[in-house]
């Protein structure tokens, strides 16, 4: 089984200069309970199918399954997703000790809220935390991506 282990916080300071790359992203959900959230993602090019199950107690650990998919396919699995679409750059940061953060400005509905996630080896594994980087949010379901679309940050 494919275990996900990733911090989440939130961005409080310029990460922009250190960019190595970046996508676009859109994507819905056709599940979103939280014991199993089934995504339809576009990410540039590509399309994806995810499935990630319920996180642990500190909620830095879950179950995830992904595979790439023809992006025509994704689109149209997107038109029967739930009400509510996810749409995001992610800027890629590198880490010090050779990790990276993943940064997720999001538009719409989500737009002003800047999420930056790492993932980690481990659970206690250490790393760097830049300057830019702001309160950890990791297991706050408010900010997992279906919730987002659920309730979205404009209306918090």
């Amino acid at each position: 089984m494919a275990q996900e282990i990733e911090k989440k916080f939130l961005v409080s300071g310029n990460f922009k200069t250190q960019i190595t790359r970046e996508t676009r992203i859109t994507q819905g959900y056709l599940s979103s309970i939280p014991e199993r959230t089934v995504r339809a993602r576009i990410k540039g090019d590509k399309g994806f199918l995810t499935i990630k199950g319920i996180g642990n107690a500190s909620g830095a650990s879950r179950y995830e399954w992904e595979r790439e998919i023809p992006v025509t396919e994704a689109k149209e699995l997107l038109e029967i997703c739930e009400p509510g679409v996810i749409d995001k750059t992610r800027f890629i940061v590198p880490e010090a000790s050779g990790l990276k953060f993943e940064v997720d400005e999001f538009y719409g509905d989500n737009e002003g809220l800047t999420v930056a996630e790492i993932e980690l080896p481990t659970e206690d594994h250490p790393f760097n935390k830049p300057n830019w980087l702001g309160e950890e949010v990791t297991g706050d379901s408010r900010f997992y991506n279906s919730m987002l679309m659920k309730n979205p940050f404009k209306n918090w």
